[in-house]
């Protein structure tokens, strides 16, 4: 495994904390900072709003495109900057067009992030939606999709990692099916690109949306939103201004190609520059690398929970079919009393949920160590 532990230690922010949150949000390298930095002294030298800056944040953008168009494995102009996942998630629910008999295929409340059903369950009023049933990890018989697949499906949507379990379900035996039926699938990779390997053109989604802020380390509030080409004209829109449309005979209006068409307003322009150096960095580390770390360190601390009285562990137990998220509960002991005494002893955790059951989630990552992880079961033994 080729980590160099000096380099990543020396790689972020010293801190008496041991940060174990890294599927809500991760800690940024400070080369990324840096780099945000003199990108943000560069915007005031050159003027915001100069010709000589725009210039600079053309190459920057197309250099992230670029960037991202190699590490998930889709065209460059595929690739729509956006503020967040949730902004991915509503171009799809809100830009595509519905006929009244139509019906939406998801997995439903249980283990579906809120993001990836609220944009959905306000379309109820417009068309059916369709629950998959499930397990207690969240995976599903894939006879149980088709079942409610038919020829009025407009959009299959899901999650590909899921945040309370770490559950990956099979992406690419899904897609073939709806790639064959003629049905599009949009895919949420927030918990998937960065930890694990990500293709997205052998997922056969039409449309994925993840972040930079979880685990590809990036700053806030910056996503991406993958669009595939032929997918495009299925969607409108759903900001426009100057850099997305254009008029043509006084009054008529046009959309720009992608990616333009879907990125009006789009300002956080440090945030480019941020994304691209950490992605550069986690992938001179490598991805599967990274993957086979953090797996490791899951691995580990599922297997020292499971030493304590009264632990129960969610998710599965295969590790190929899991990220390196590890939910747990405690006997009758609350799990936001757990994380909230976890982090006045220095650990930041997460509480989390299946339907009504609270849980609480670590989420180790390439900078975590096995020592990190034992210090914590110490603790949690102690509480």
């Amino acid at each position: 495994m080729n980590l160099d532990k000096e380099l990543i230690e020396n790689s972020f922010v010293r801190s008496s904390r041991i940060y174990l949150n890294n599927a809500s949000s991760s800690l940024i390298p400070l080369s990324t900072i840096k780099t945000m930095t003199d990108f943000t002294v560069r915007y005031n030298e050159l003027g915001p709003d100069s010709l000589d800056f725009a210039s600079l944040l053309s190459i920057k953008s197309n250099e992230l495109r670029q960037t991202i168009s190699k590490l998930v494995n889709c065209r460059q102009e595929e690739v729509i900057l956006t503020s967040s996942v949730t902004e991915g998630i509503n171009n799809v629910a809100n830009g595509m067009s519905f006929a009244k008999d139509s019906n939406v295929v998801i997995r439903g409340t249980t283990h579906e992030h809120h993001a990836n059903y609220y944009p959905w369950l306000r379309l109820a009023s417009k068309v059916e939606l369709r629950s998959i049933p499930h397990d207690s990890n969240g995976f599903f018989e894939i006879s149980e999709l088709e079942k409610r697949l038919d020829r009025n499906t407009k959009l299959v949507s899901l999650s590909h990692g899921l945040y309370n379990t770490g559950a990956i379900l099979p992406i690419p035996e899904i897609g073939k099916i709806l790639n064959e039926r003629g049905i599009p699938f949009f895919l949420d990779a927030a918990q998937t690109v960065g930890c694990t390997e990500f293709d997205f053109a052998k997922t056969g989604a039409d449309y994925a949306a993840f972040n930079g802020y979880k685990w590809l380390c990036g700053p806030m509030g910056i996503g991406i939103f993958i669009c595939k080409r032929e997918a495009a004209s299925m969607l409108e829109p759903v900001n426009l201004a100057g850099e997305s449309a254009m008029t043509y005979n006084d009054s008529k209006l046009a959309y720009k190609d992608i990616p333009d068409k879907f990125q009006g307003g789009f300002r956080n322009f440090a945030a480019i520059v941020g994304l691209q150096n950490s992605i550069s960095f986690l992938s001179g580390l490598g991805i599967a690398n990274i993957r086979e770390k953090i797996i490791g360190l899951a691995n580990l601390l599922r297997e020292e929970l499971a030493k304590i009285p009264d632990v129960t562990l969610y998710g599965p137990e295969d590790q190929g079919r899991r990220t390196s998220i590890v939910s747990f509960t405690i006997g009758a002991k609350s799990p936001q009393e757990i994380v909230q005494q976890l982090e006045r002893n220095g650990f930041v955790l997460a509480v989390r949920e299946i339907s009504e059951k609270k849980l609480v989630r670590a989420s180790p990552h390439f900078f975590n160590t096995e020592s990190d992880l034992l210090k914590l079961v110490d603790l949690l033994k102690r509480l």
